[in-house]
């Protein structure tokens, strides 16, 4: 069994978003449109067009019923709203969607990396102010983590200056100081990152904020070379490339959820629960810390070089760990006699000696 290819068409869930907030009101001002014609006004290729509409047949109002959804008819290539499912109506809010959504929009606020703060701050004030006496009292959103410590990568980032971290990479176990050029801040899998230009590596770097351990701000503006361009990272942080080690391992059910946290290349069904995982990784030290960590329902198949560091080091913890041999004690008939002038364990004997 292996992982699916990615789609084409959007390469985010916000471009989709916004494409069918205004495919809806397309479609109604225009009834009996041909699909390809629609398309092409909406900068989209036909299939991708035709996957929007049928997401569209399952979104509607709260009961998600009959009579509730969006509903289509489609003549040959052609397409007609036949129930918009009120979406031509004015908004009006409850207490709980008014609340939902302030808090929503506080927290894309507070968010890193997004592209325009102003908008959101200035829709933010529209709502609460027609919604005032819904929300009620103000509503305070904190994104977990250190807030001083990406308030700092923040305010680098929108004020352009350089900065010296001290940072500590997990992949290799090691803390080192570097000065980098913000380039913007973003947010993947619910962590902050700064992705910047690295002068010690001499490239673009994505670093993460909780993994700073100091940050000190130059008094130098951010140089950044033209050559610096922000990788795409809708698909995550990792990306596995052809040039990274393979690894393969042999794991047992309770370790199947590698498979979902991890991208991997291959994964196949071997001997009873067991399956087999192919997967990418930075280096062999960061998947030698990775094997160790997993339990005894992991075995390494390849490569070899892997399998001989997970056991010397496994070999070498066991070790330390290890108990001395317990002494042997002999009969008394056996003991060794004292040495001349040396005190004997039996204070009988020992008071005659002295």
């Amino acid at each position: 069994m292996t992982r699916p290819a990615a789609r084409g068409g959007s390469k985010t869930s916000a471009d989709r978003l916004a494409r069918l907030l205004n495919l809806v009101p397309y479609l109604l001002a225009r009834p009996g449109i041909e699909v390809a014609e629609a398309a092409g006004d909406l900068g989209v290729t036909e299939r991708q067009l035709r996957e929007d509409l049928e997401l569209l047949w399952v979104c509607g109002l709260p009961g998600y019923g009959p009579g509730d959804l969006i509903d289509m008819a489609f003549d040959g290539d052609r397409v007609t709203i036949t129930y918009d499912a009120g979406i031509d109506r004015p908004l009006r809010l409850t207490p709980d969607e008014a609340l939902a959504l302030v808090v929503a929009l506080r927290m894309l606020a507070e968010t890193p990396g997004v592209a325009n703060r102003d908008a959101i701050e200035r829709a933010l004030a529209k709502i609460e102010d027609a919604a005032g006496d819904l929300v009620g009292a103000p509503v305070a959103v904190r994104l977990p983590g250190d807030t001083r410590r990406v308030e700092a990568l923040r305010a680098a980032v929108e004020g352009g200056r350089a900065l010296r971290i001290t940072y500590y990479t997990a992949a290799r176990d090691e803390t080192t100081e570097r000065v980098v050029d913000p380039l913007r801040m973003l947010m993947v899998g619910g962590r902050a990152y700064v992705e910047a230009w690295c002068r010690r590596a001499e490239a673009v770097r994505l670093f993460r904020a909780d993994r700073i351990d100091a940050i000190t701000e130059l008094d130098e503006p951010a140089a950044v070379p033209p050559q610096a361009v922000p990788h795409d990272r809708t698909e995550g942080v990792f990306r596995p490339s052809p040039d990274l080690p393979l690894i393969t391992l042999r794991i047992g059910r309770g370790e199947r959820w590698i498979t979902e946290y991890y991208p991997c290349e291959r994964v196949e069904a071997g001997d009873g629960d067991q399956w087999l995982v192919s997967l990418r990784v930075t280096d062999l030290g960061w998947a030698r810390r990775f094997v160790l960590g997993l339990g005894p329902d992991v075995t390494v198949v390849a490569p070899v070089e892997l399998a001989e560091q997970v056991r010397a080091t496994a070999s070498a913890a066991l070790d330390a760990y290890a108990v001395p041999a317990p002494v042997t004690r002999l009969p008394d008939d056996d003991r060794a006699a004292p040495a001349p002038g040396a005190p004997s364990g039996d204070p009988a004997v020992a008071g005659r000696t002295q």
